[in-house]
Parts: structure tokens; C-alpha cells; sequence
């Protein structure tokens, strides 16, 4: 892909970061708690894979 059209996304998706944290933060908030806990959920299963592996 060239570089233009993945600096034109990056750019893109920040922006509309912003927009949606500006005029829907309660979304916004909702949406990244959701995401938070997704990443924690996945981080606790590599935990579990890990000690399991060494037991």
C-alpha cells in the first residue's frame, strides 16, 4: 500500500478518535472499557497458557 494512502488512514482514524471522543464521550468511554477489557481477558489466558505450560 503506498505510504500516501496509510498516512491518509492513520491520519483518518485519529480524527475520527477525536470527533467521537468530543461529541460522544460516554461512548467513547464505553467503547474503550470495552476494548480494555478485551486486552486484559487475553493477557489472563496467556497468563493461565504460561503457568500451565510451566507446571
Amino acid at each position: 500500500m503506498p505510504v500516501l494512502v496509510k498516512k491518509l488512514l492513520l491520519w483518518g482514524g485519529v480524527a475520527f478518535l477525536i470527533y467521537f471522543m468530543a461529541f460522544r464521550p460516554d461512548g467513547a468511554a464505553q467503547m474503550f472499557k470495552a476494548i480494555g477489557a478485551g486486552l486484559m481477558a487475553m493477557a489472563q489466558g496467556l497468563g493461565d497458557f504460561l503457568t500451565t505450560l510451566m507446571t
